[in-house]
């Protein structure tokens, strides 16, 4: 089955309700033609006119099944009353057939099909439950004489271990369909949730690559004039003899001068691959070294507990040692704003593990909302009003750049817990 890109669950089920009417018009149509091919070739035989009353009935119930379908609500009962009313029609198809002893009882097969497709895999058992039931029901009530056969010919009795052969078979039939339709609808589903989630990370890389572009130009255009005025200033404060109130502005310019400076130099590690120095270091001496700086600009309080395996776990690395501190940075800051009354801060290196390295950073703050979580690693947008919005989709492009991968549980209320997982990386020459 086909998924176009950015379609929903609803547009799915839609979609595959429409193709459900049109397939029934399909075999109907197939039947129809079929009968006339026959009754043509064979002009001295009666036409079989109850067969044609029941085309004409399903063509007529399909007409308002496609009514149904363009008011567009409650698509599933749609389905299930489609598939209910297709086992009721073929079940009158095989009995004016000759029963058991028809090749109509094929038609069943559509239906579980169907029913799996566009329901559920567990549809398509109740599908074939029903047609069992059906079949059943109709080859013993016309082998036992609860149902009168519908033309004399059709009163010859097969020996009763005929019958429940091919009762058995039949109902054999249906269920591995069955059983095979709901494999193939799980294995479609977990693909529709796959391109989904392939789609939103591609989205993200490209609006991170649209970002880079962005805030480098704007880097370029920005820093050398912010240097030149920061430093004019500078000039200024030491030179002229200024009051109280001018000095107090002099230094609002300085500090908001070096505030976009920083913003800057965000944007360009954002923006432009550094050159990569990788060498032997150790994670946990990298995140102390950030905890400490953290905790001498005021940001890790006593309101904060810090807890886990940070300062106990020895973890060795390969790797840019600046790299690894921006991305402890952003986690951290993160998850201090996540936690304005306080809270626990769980840091972990989990492990040992052979073949990668893992991070864990825990919170207990506010949690993430749905919109939060959309737009997790989207430059620009942050969760927190206040800032910059690029914290994160830093963090993400080093992961990346890592050959690693970034996975994000919260719940609102309770917290947020960040996992980073690393490939192993050997030192040059190793």
């Amino acid at each position: 089955m086909k998924i176009r890109h950015g379609q929903t669950e609803r547009e799915v089920e839609r979609r595959n309700v429409l193709l459900y009417n049109i397939y029934r018009l399909v075999v109907l149509t197939s039947l129809l033609v079929s009968a006339l091919i026959i009754q043509l070739s064979s002009p001295d035989a009666q036409p079989n006119l109850p067969f044609y009353y029941l085309i004409i009935g399903a063509y007529a119930f399909s007409a308002g099944f496609f009514g149904l379908y363009a008011g567009g609500r409650r698509l599933a009962a749609q389905a299930y009353a489609q598939v209910v009313f297709d086992l009721l029609l073929i079940t009158a198809f095989v009995y004016i057939s000759g029963g058991v002893a028809s090749s109509m009882y094929f038609l069943y097969l559509f239906p579980i099909i169907a029913a799996s497709l566009v329901i559920s895999g567990r549809a398509g058992f109740l599908a074939a439950s029903l047609s069992a039931i059906l079949f059943g029901v109709l080859a013993d009530g016309l082998y036992f004489g609860f149902v009168a056969a519908f033309r004399p010919e059709h009163a010859v009795r097969a020996p009763l271990g005929t019958m429940l052969v091919t009762i058995f078979i039949a109902w054999g039939v249906f269920f591995v369909i069955a059983a095979l339709m709901s494999k193939l609808t799980d294995s479609l589903r977990r693909t529709r949730q796959a391109l989904r989630a392939a789609e939103r990370e591609l989205l993200v890389r490209e609006r991170l690559s649209e970002a880079g572009r962005v805030s480098a130009s704007l880097a370029h255009e920005i820093r050398n004039p912010l240097a030149a005025i920061s430093g004019s200033v500078q000039v200024l404060k030491k030179e002229l003899a200024l009051t109280p109130e001018q000095k107090d502005l002099m230094a609002i310019v300085l500090k908001e001068s070096e505030r976009v400076s920083q913003s800057l130099e965000q944007f360009l590690d954002f923006a432009l691959p550094s050159k990569q120095v990788f060498s032997p270091i150790n994670l946990r001496d990298i995140l102390d070294e950030t905890i400490k700086i953290l905790q001498a600009g005021g940001e890790l309080n006593g309101k904060i507990e810090l807890e886990g395996s940070f300062r106990t776990t020895d973890v060795p690395y390969v790797g840019n040692a600046g790299q690894f501190k921006q991305v402890f940075w952003n986690l951290i800051k993160n998850a201090v704003k996540a936690m304005p009354d306080g809270g626990r801060l769980r840091l972990d290196f989990p492990g040992p593990r052979k073949k990668d390295v893992r991070i864990v950073v825990a919170d207990t703050g506010h949690g993430l909302s749905d919109v939060d979580r959309e737009n997790l690693f989207q430059p620009f947008y942050s969760g927190f009003g206040t800032g910059r919005g690029l914290g994160l989709s830093i963090v993400r492009k080093i992961v990346d750049d890592y050959d690693g991968r970034i996975e994000v549980r919260s719940e609102l209320d309770k917290g947020t817990e960040v996992l980073i997982t690393l490939p192993v990386r050997k030192a040059a020459g190793a």
